[in-house]
C-alpha cells in the first residue's frame, strides 16, 4: 500500500461490521480488568497512572487494528 493510501486509511472513518462492534467491546473490558486490577494490586503513584494509561493505548490501537486493517 502505497503511503498516501496509508494516510487515507488512518484518518478516514470505518463504521464497524460483522462481529467488529463485539470484539471492540471484549478488548475494552478486558483493559478494564486489568486496569481496575492494577489499580486495586498498586500503590497510587505515577507508575501506576503511567501503566493504566499504557492500558488505554493498547485498547486503542488493538480497536484501530481491527477498524483500519479489515
Amino acid at each position: 500500500m502505497s503511503d498516501y493510501l496509508r494516510i487515507k486509511n488512518r484518518f478516514t472513518y470505518h463504521p464497524p461490521k460483522g462481529d467488529q462492534v463485539e470484539r471492540y467491546e471484549s478488548i475494552r473490558e478486558n483493559g478494564k480488568v486489568t486496569a481496575m486490577t492494577f489499580e486495586d494490586l498498586c500503590p497510587a503513584s505515577p507508575e501506576l497512572t503511567m501503566a493504566i494509561n499504557h492500558i488505554d493505548q493498547a485498547v486503542m490501537w488493538a480497536n484501530a487494528a481491527i477498524a483500519r486493517n479489515e
